[in-house]
């Protein structure tokens, strides 16, 4: 039994009751959770609102405590109830059976969930393929993966898309750079590729073309403004890329694609992964603007100006007003040259996510994970396509969330009310955009991380990344330093361990400090990150979490066989006997008893952690909870009352075997849905 189900049937006993008591049809049932278990482990105050509907139905006052004492001899019927007290004026305070209880929850881990109607997609991590990935494009691809997860734990189908814009700007620099800096053909870049060293890829080489190219545009002098006569050079580029079947657009597409082989690497080791990867190049050969420019003419969303400061612009009206030119009452989805602006075409990608536009793009195979799950591409050669039934449906959700930094919040919203107007079926909630703040470095750290700054730079309270400067730390140069500073501190406490496990310990720590770093701010925190804190295993860290699993997955690692399996039969046993069931309470009484249940309470809640971090659309909440059951166990672990080993009772002992059991295996199921492993030692 989970948590949640029993909660569920408690607040269900309570409508019966206040419908066949007192007339009144509750559609809502409140509900708290005491703050200490000696209060009780469920509370409601809903006799309050009842004597409040019972009086408006019939004009007779009725005492609250009167109708709690109704409700509570109807909750004492529950299973699992062992008592109900009315506290105060009509409060109810619901305790727990707790030795049926521990009983049912030893499967919790293992009940299957009820998936929900109709796909959720998330669409995450979206770099620009024209160099390697930096921490904030981590932090955009570790809170879309962790939301992936959490909204799987709680039931849903996700799709998990990362848009691909291989025909924007960026591209069309990277490819400035290597035909008029580099002078290279395709061909010559393919050699390059084959001859760069492991320790600079790909991706890092285009990193400093891409910085290289802005100085070009300056004429090497940063500090000058950019040429027209080479910017020029940006334009052809990139009308080149965008018309396809020619040189550079062949340039490009090599270039592109093998940035995103090497982000799919990148996020691969972060144990983040995708379920296709929508190519902007796809979206204009295939006409998916021209649909939707219709569409939002026909329904009126937009209107073409022919005076004023945008005459020639088809534009969306809003009520968006912020007083700047960029973010303008009336947001220009045309302009007057008739190139379509960044929130025109999102528009359109949008109604193709929520099955609105009417096309769709032709699917191929990308690459396949180890477990064989395969990354799919969209194309618009029908020729070089999978057939329909040879691929999974993508597109078409009932809700769509995009991990998109805040700084984008307005073209977001237009997005929102652009695709609500032409679907107003579907409404403006089924648009979600998932906003964050960046990730950004001290200036000590930055230097401390190699990065050269200016006297300005070093007054600032933070340091911003910038691709184009080549300022900002690579994804892989984090990940890499991270796991050198672990292995060092698994190799000081297990030198006997080989080099292969030492190298697997590492990473896992490396990536859970990672992870749990970038999910335990809520998602509007600016973050400054540090590699000393992230890797501590005190404090609010991955690695105290995993600590704790290691901790309580030790404790059965010395167990006789067997008798975890036997610790539950006695458990489940004393659930149907006075006698043991008191035996098994009595562990649960006094100071140390109370913090045990505490425990049992807490680990019981994962359910509802998971369900709030995907109502709240915020990670944060399920990394504070993993945090907390970490510290619970660690309080637990550490009294010596406690001691599993050592204690003598065989019924006390089965109940802290079965109360550590389901510990582990919930503070080990919400790390998984963090994406972060349990090493097997520390």
């Amino acid at each position: 039994m989970r948590l949640t189900e029993l909660q569920e049937s408690l607040r269900e006993r309570v409508r019966r009751t206040a419908a066949e008591k007192f007339g009144v049809e509750l559609d809502q049932v409140a509900a708290e959770v005491p703050p200490r278990t000696e209060l009780g482990d469920y509370a409601f105050p809903v006799a309050f609102e009842l004597a409040k509907r019972v009086k408006q139905a019939t004009g007779q006052k009725t005492n609250p405590r009167a109708i709690a004492e109704e409700l509570k001899a109807a909750l004492e019927a529950e299973p699992n109830v062992a008592r109900v007290e009315v506290a105060g004026p009509g409060y109810l305070n619901v305790f727990f059976d707790r030795a049926a209880l521990l009983a049912g929850l030893s499967n919790a881990a293992d009940a299957a969930r009820r998936p929900l109607a109709g796909k959720v997609i998330v669409e995450h991590t979206n770099i620009n393929p024209n160099k390697a990935a930096h921490i904030g494009h981590v932090r955009n691809a570790v809170l879309g993966d962790t939301f992936v997860r959490i909204l799987r734990a709680a039931g849903n189908e996700v799709e998990v898309d990362n848009y691909i814009d291989n025909t924007g700007v960026q591209v069309a620099d990277v490819v400035v750079g290597f035909m008029h800096i580099e002078l290279m053909t395709l061909e010559d870049v393919r050699r390059l590729d084959e001859q760069l060293p492991p320790e600079r890829p790909f991706d890092y080489y285009c990193w400093d073309l891409y910085s290289q190219v802005g100085l070009f545009y300056r004429r090497g002098d940063p500090e000058a403004k950019e040429d027209p006569e080479l910017l020029k050079l940006r334009a052809d580029t990139l009308h080149a890329i965008e018309a396809g079947a020619n040189a550079t657009a062949e340039l490009a597409d090599y270039v592109a694609t093998r940035i995103v082989n090497c982000h799919l690497d990148t996020m691969g080791r972060l144990g983040v992964r995708y379920d296709l990867l929508p190519r902007e190049s796809d979206i204009l050969h295939l006409g998916f603007w021209q649909r939707a420019f219709e569409r939002l003419k026909e329904t009126g969303t937009i209107r073409f100006e022919a005076e004023g400061k945008n005459a020639g612009c088809w534009v969306m009206p809003t009520d968006l007003h912020t007083g700047t030119d960029e973010h303008d009452a009336d947001k220009i989805i045309v302009r007057s040259n008739g190139t379509v602006t960044y929130a025109g075409k999102d528009i359109a990608y949008q109604l193709w996510k929520l099955g609105k536009l009417g096309a769709d793009f032709y699917y191929k195979p990308f690459r396949a994970y180890p477990d064989g799950h395969t990354v799919w591409v969209s194309t618009s050669d029908g020729s070089e396509a999978t057939p329909a039934d040879g691929h999974p449906a993508f597109g078409g959700g009932r809700r769509i969330y995009n991990v998109i930094d805040s700084r984008q919040s307005y073209t977001q919203e237009i997005v929102q009310r652009g695709a609500a107007a032409v679907a107003p079926e579907v409404g403006r909630e089924a648009s979600v955009h998932l906003a964050y703040e960046m990730v950004a470095l001290s200036p000590a750290a930055s230097e401390e991380l190699g990065l050269e700054l200016s006297p300005e730079d070093r007054q600032r309270s933070h340091i911003e990344m910038s691709g184009r400067k080549g300022l900002g730390v690579k994804a892989d140069d984090l990940i890499n330093t991270l796991e050198q500073n672990a292995a060092r501190e698994v190799e000081s406490r297990h030198p006997e361990l080989g080099g292969d496990e030492r190298r697997e310990t590492a990473h896992t720590l490396a990536v859970g400090a990672l992870r749990f770093y970038l999910l335990k701010w809520t998602r509007n925190s600016l973050i400054a990150f540090d590699f000393k804190e992230a890797l501590s295993t005190q404090g609010e860290t991955g690695p105290y979490c995993q600590y704790a699993a290691v901790r309580a997955n030790s404790i059965f690692r010395k167990l006789q066989e067997g008798e975890a399996d036997a610790a539950l039969a006695i458990v489940r046993s004393a659930a149907d006997d006075g006698e043991s069931a008191g035996a098994v309470g009595r562990v649960f009484e006094g100071e140390n008893g109370a913090k045990i249940w505490s425990l049992v309470a807490t680990a019981a809640r994962l359910d509802e952690a998971v369900a709030q971090a995907a109502e709240l659309e915020e990670p944060s909440h399920l990394a504070k909870y993993t945090f907390g059951l970490a510290q619970a166990f660690n309080v637990f672990y550490n009294n010596k009352e406690n001691s599993i080993l050592k204690e003598p009772d065989p019924t006390r002992r089965a109940a802290l075997v079965v109360v550590a059991d389901l510990v582990r295996k919930q503070l080990t199921s919400a790390l998984s849905v963090l994406g972060i492993e349990v090493p097997a030692r520390m």
